[in-house]
């Protein structure tokens, strides 16, 4: 051969190798016609929340060593929560958090039906409270248990309020009915970016999670405060183990109405890799059908964490269970070893399976922090998880879901009624005109040594952009099972710079609408306005409480047995990043009419199953500790 052709051939054999790599590793996606068919079931009309307030800010005041990253620090604090404070048994009211006033409002959502009142706002004081503080989201609860909902606050520069509810019935929701108590005394100094609730230990009461994430201590907001030796960023781009540690509180009602309930810290029984990482998310879900929430942990700058739960009242026992790598698995890709920036997880049952899919965001721009989502599928059984053995394997890529951009809080909901999930996800991280991204792409590449230090930092201030014209995700199932983003085909794909998420059938309806809440921008209802034609049943899931009142089951598992499907879901509203879903189960009835349910739950005397006939509309359900439904 000669010698020309002895270099030709190995550049052409090595083209053909890439040829043949990229058409083996690109994504095949639906056909125009499928896409235009699958979007013709949604649609959405956009409702504005609120509007830009008196003296609204882009930016916060920060401690100095932070103020050249000025704009990354103040890149949270948006997030929205749904609500029942006017005893509608639906929930059609909300609580918002808006940066920039660092306002927490609480107000009717816009044409939802039932009586009108006027917005108003929380305020912790008398307190302590200053502007070294500032909300991070807002909770429904019941921690008292006396039938009224309360609202828990978790801020940046303090530990979580409670504001407890003493409207009585009938009352329009009023700031002089909410007093603010602290959930933990003295108040500490907490950087906290996710709380949620559940029945950790069994006991039939709700316990608090609450997510920490610049060390604790650390005044994050405080001008003032010099050179602070606790203030440190991450200590690995993917192993960051240096943050405020987790807590989880125990709580047991004291017995009276509007009044703190007993409570007792657990969290030693953090894993001590879970208790000081990054934490953007938690996610509870039974997993071993005994009842007590797994916990899917979510973090920034390092490994998430599935815990095992294995607790009993009064003693609360997590185990951390990881994934294996196989050959063909990348190790980011492997649940408890990734390396990724974990920002909010869902789950979702698409195929009736009893182990759900677990969704969860990450950063995935193009030719930037280019990570992936993860779609963790079932592999196996509970009983495999109880073994301590993890019975998921990662398929985001095969599912359609790996990439979508910088992405936070995800949510999933049925919003055409037809059984099976659609999956929202919030996008977008800065908003500016310049762009930021080589010099992030720096940072990541360098020494992790240096990373904790703000002063190692690229600088970020206002006007910088990071992923900031993102458009939000909605994905629908299409035929082969896959999934695709319908945002701009149904008129949702604004660049929003999204932050959290909250479903519920506002309206009663029957159909799911969500709230949106957006970063240093005005946050918005989306109405669904679809024509499906099918119906669902909305289920207000209630046990009766320690001071007399009826509180949500938070927790409760439900099957439903539509002609030859099984639907299921579990009531955990405040799964996943700044977003808090209504407290009702919505399950579909795609076969059309009625449909044989199975409610799932535990109270302080142990489990229950019953069974209930599903119906269309909106029911509230008493679940009695003799272990009877009853339809009310």
């Amino acid at each position: 051969m000669p010698k020309p052709w002895r270099r030709v051939v190995p550049v052409a054999v090595a083209l053909l190798l890439c040829l043949i790599a990229g058409i083996f590793t690109a994504r095949p996606g639906p056909s125009a016609a499928e896409t235009r068919s699958t979007a013709g079931g949604f649609a959405f009309h956009q409702v504005p929340l609120n509007s830009t307030p008196p003296g609204a800010r882009q930016q916060r005041r920060v401690q100095p060593d932070l103020e050249p990253i000025r704009a990354w620090i103040s890149a949270v604090g948006a997030a929205v929560a749904l609500a029942d404070l006017r005893g509608l048994e639906r929930s059609a009211d909300f609580c918002l958090v808006d940066p920039r006033d660092d306002s927490v409002t609480v107000a009717p959502v816009p044409d939802a039906g039932g009586q009108a009142y006027p917005k108003f706002t929380l305020d912790p004081r008398p307190l302590a409270y200053d502007e070294t503080m500032a909300p991070m989201g807002c909770v429904p609860s019941d921690l008292d248990e006396d039938g009224r909902q309360d609202l828990l606050v978790y801020y940046w520069g303090r530990s979580p309020v409670l504001f407890l509810n003493s409207a009585a019935p009938g009352t329009p929701p009023a700031a002089a009915n909410f007093r603010p108590v602290e959930l933990v005394s003295p108040m500490q100094v907490w950087n906290s970016t996710a709380l949620n609730l559940g029945d950790v230990d069994g006991d039939g009461h709700l316990d608090v999670l609450v997510g920490n994430y610049f060390p604790d201590g650390a005044k994050v907001l405080d001008p003032a405060e010099g050179s602070d030796g606790r203030m440190y960023m991450q200590d690995s781009m993917g192993k960051a183990r240096n943050a405020g540690v987790n807590r989880l509180l125990l709580t047991r009602p004291s017995g009276a109405p509007a009044t703190l309930p007993v409570i007792t810290d657990a969290s030693t029984a953090f894993p001590d890799d879970s208790a000081r990482s990054w934490t953007l998310a938690f996610g509870l879900q039974d997993l071993t059908g005994d009842s007590l929430p797994e916990m899917y942990v979510a973090n920034d700058f390092g490994p998430d964490q599935l815990l095992l739960n294995s607790s009993v009242p009064g003693r609360v026992r997590l185990a951390e269970v990881d994934g294996d790598r196989d050959l063909l698995t990348p190790r980011s890709a492997v649940l408890g070893h990734d390396s990724f920036k974990g920002m909010g997880v869902t789950f979702t049952y698409p195929d009736g399976d009893p182990l759900p899919m677990i969704a969860v965001s990450n950063i995935t721009t193009p030719y930037a922090l280019h990570e992936s989502n993860f779609a963790f599928v079932p592999t196996g059984t509970g009983a495999d998880l109880a073994a301590g053995k993890l019975p998921y394997g990662e398929r985001s890529e095969d599912l359609g879901l790996a990439r979508s951009g910088w992405a936070w809080d995800i949510k999933a909901g049925d919003f055409d009624n037809s059984g099976v999930d659609q999956l929202m996800q919030a996008t977008g991280f800065l908003k500016g005109n310049r762009n930021r991204w080589p010099e992030l792409q720096e940072l990541a590449m360098g020494n992790d040594q240096l990373l904790k230090y703000p002063q190692a930092w690229p600088k970020f201030v206002l006007g910088d952009d990071l992923s900031g014209h993102q458009t939000n995700p909605f994905y629908a199932r299409t035929g082969d099972g896959r999934y695709t983003d319908l945002a701009a085909q149904i008129g949702i794909g604004a660049p929003y710079n999204t932050r959290g998420f909250a479903f519920g059938d506002v309206d009663g309806d029957g159909r799911l609408d969500a709230l949106v809440a957006n970063q240093w921008e005005d946050s918005l209802l989306l109405r669904n306005s679809g024509r499906s034609g099918r119906e669902a049943a909305d289920l207000r899931l209630v046990v009766p409480g320690a001071a007399g009142g009826e509180r949500t089951a938070i927790g409760a598992r439900i099957e439903a047995f539509s002609g030859d499907r099984t639907l299921r879901t579990q009531l955990f509203p405040a799964n996943g990043h700044a977003g808090v879903s209504a407290g009702e189960a919505h399950l579909a009835l795609p076969g059309g009419g009625s449909a044989r349910a199975a409610i799932t739950w535990r109270d302080g005397t142990g489990v229950h199953r019953a069974e209930i006939e599903l119906r269309p509309g909106h029911h509230t359900v008493l679940l009695t500790s003799n272990g009877t439904a009853v339809l009310k």
